[in-house]
């Protein structure tokens, strides 16, 4: 018998009593006029945990596929109800509870986790000339591979590292060195989009997904409102929200994720069937990926973006090209900084002519003096530019910003 029907203008309702101190609790369905229909006894640990497995269902419907199946005042609902039992029966609470989300308090600190699989950066390429060696370098050793690829939009964010045991969400981690980076699990669970518990059954007994965190233009927009000395662009400001110590923050900044990789146990063959498989397991991942047959089909897959992701709702700063196969992966594998079979084409950096309409001094919480251009609103790398901190001077110190039109914004 379902819990409750996840049609928002359903007729039903479902609602749960729980004594402290109790071992039972009783929950019931419930007409929209308050009159019980049925009702039947239940462990507190039961509810507790259909609870939890219906409001994480939810919340990957509202905030990964922007498909709502409950209501608003529904999900509130059913929130508080487990928040109570929890409250109830501390013993409930579990790591994929979405009370855990964000926290009450602030974290003392970030401490140093070691990666179970290193993270590694990406080698950059700039033209096709760049692209051509990277795939002469990887066939060297893997001279019978069929030269497949996998394109995807480079999102511009932060590299985040997720550790699952047993399905559940158990750490977070930052990038760092590679090899160790700093545990930001408290924010890490304020982020929405990212699963408390993958939707698998049984789930593996461990799993690294590896992805991007990032605040889409409206957002950043929204906070940079709020700032006396804006931040200079998304990834700086995603950066500064995974670094703060109230969760909640993180949370009002209401910041995105992607998963692009995974490492564990099992897994499919193919990069695109891993996508898939991620997507299936509870996670965002970027919509735009196409596979290329060769360098010719990724030339045209980075031409038509350079003009066409102006019009994302997100910041990028290139395409990343990766090799299908992941046996072909193993063969060629990894130098000491970055993986042979995946590489990043950048593109090159924005340049737009504007007015200089003003200069302002503008004074930190440190007392530290920041000289800001006011300038003739510009579009820029999908945003309105009005305003700029100025950071290069000449060596004497003074500004080499002069009235009226100038260079790139």
């Amino acid at each position: 018998m379902p819990l409750m029907s996840t049609e928002p203008r359903g007729k039903q309702e479902t609602w749960m009593g729980v004594a402290p101190g109790t071992e039972q609790g009783l929950w019931a369905t419930m007409q929209r006029d308050g009159s019980k229909k049925t009702a039947v006894e239940q462990p507190p640990s039961v509810r507790a945990a259909e609870l939890r497995q219906l409001l994480n269902r939810a919340s990957h419907a509202y905030y990964v596929l922007q498909a709502p199946i409950l209501a608003d005042e529904v999900y509130d609902r059913l929130y508080r109800e487990l928040q109570d039992l929890e409250r109830a029966f501390p013993e409930l609470v579990a790591a994929d509870s979405p009370t855990q989300r964000v926290g009450e308090a602030p974290a003392p600190g970030f401490g140093s986790v070691r990666h179970r699989v290193p993270l590694y950066s990406l080698e950059n390429a700039f033209d096709a000339t760049d692209m051509a060696a990277w795939e002469g370098r990887w066939q060297k050793l893997a001279p019978t591979a069929e030269p497949a690829y996998v394109c995807e939009l480079k999102m511009d964010g932060i590299a985040l590292a997720l550790s699952y045991e047993h399905g559940v969400l158990v750490r977070g981690t930052t990038r760092g060195d590679g090899l160790e980076g700093e545990d930001i699990t408290s924010n890490v669970r304020a982020i929405r989009s990212i699963p408390l518990r993958l939707q698998i059954e049984p789930p593996p007994p461990w799993l690294e997904v590896r992805g991007e965190v990032f605040l889409a233009w409206a957002q950043f927009a929204e906070l940079n409102r709020d700032k006396d000395i804006p931040f200079a662009n998304p990834r700086n400001a995603v950066a500064g929200t995974l670094r703060q110590l109230d969760a909640r923050i993180v949370a009002e900044r209401r910041p995105e994720f992607v998963a692009y990789e995974w490492h564990g146990p099992e897994g499919p063959a193919t990069h695109t069937a891993g996508l898939a498989w991620l997507a299936a397991l509870g996670f965002p991942v970027e919509p735009h990926t196409q596979v290329c047959p060769d360098l010719t089909a990724v030339q045209r897959f980075y031409d038509r973006w350079q003009t066409e992701r102006h019009a994302l709702p997100y910041a990028t700063d290139g395409i990343v090209i990766k090799v299908e196969d992941l046996a072909v992966r193993s063969q060629v594998g990894f130098t000491q900084k970055f993986p042979r079979w995946a590489i990043a084409w950048k593109y090159p950096a924005e340049e737009v002519p504007t007015q200089l309409q003003g200069l302002t001094v503008q004074v930190g919480r440190t007392g530290a003096l920041t000289p800001v251009a006011e300038l003739a609103p510009v579009r820029l790398a999908g945003t309105t530019v009005t305003r700029a901190t100025l950071t290069r001077r000449s060596p004497g110190g003074v500004g080499r910003a002069h009235r009226g039109y100038g260079g790139g914004a």
